[in-house]
């Protein structure tokens, strides 16, 4: 399985925004798509929420490709 490491400059992103970020897809509509078909997973789990909330700590899977998704470290 391919890894892809994304770093988010905010608190979390949008599923569908994620994919186009990671390059897995070209477009919105796409993205759309292939999350409405179940063909993504959102930390082991099938997701068909497209504006699902991504956060650090994450992982979406698609097809061969994993996303790890890390964020800021938050002031404590």
């Amino acid at each position: 399985m391919e890894q892809i490491n994304i770093t988010i400059k905010t608190p979390f992103i949008k599923l569908e925004q994620l994919l186009k970020l990671a390059g897995l897809t070209d477009t919105g509509g796409f993205a759309k798509q292939i999350i409405q078909d179940g063909a993504v997973s959102v930390n082991g789990a099938v997701c068909t929420m497209r504006g699902k909330k991504i956060r650090g700590g994450d992982t979406v899977t698609v097809e061969n490709y994993q996303v790890n998704v890390t964020a800021p470290e938050e002031d404590a």
